[in-house]
């Protein structure tokens, strides 16, 4: 079989956030591990990263992070 050229990208969040779900979506084919910065503190996102890193180790595979920040937004001054 060829080498796989999609990769799959999930958003992490409040039910993905658990080492085990992480290491099940890392075995499942999870490459991209996407973080929606306009939700949540940025101690949510540490403690997800921190529990991505985790789910390596434990997995022996490395997923790529995405962190998605604010798009632009009109300001109107009002």
């Amino acid at each position: 079989m060829g080498v796989r050229r999609t990769k799959v990208v999930c958003t992490l969040g409040p039910a993905s956030e658990r080492v085990e779900v992480l290491c099940r979506l890392i075995e499942a084919g999870m490459d991209v591990a996407r973080f929606n910065l306009s939700h949540g503190s940025h101690q949510d996102h540490r403690m997800r990263l921190e529990a991505l890193r985790a789910a390596e180790k434990i997995t022996g595979k490395t997923v790529a992070v995405l962190f998605d920040g604010k798009g632009p937004e009109v300001r109107l001054g009002e």
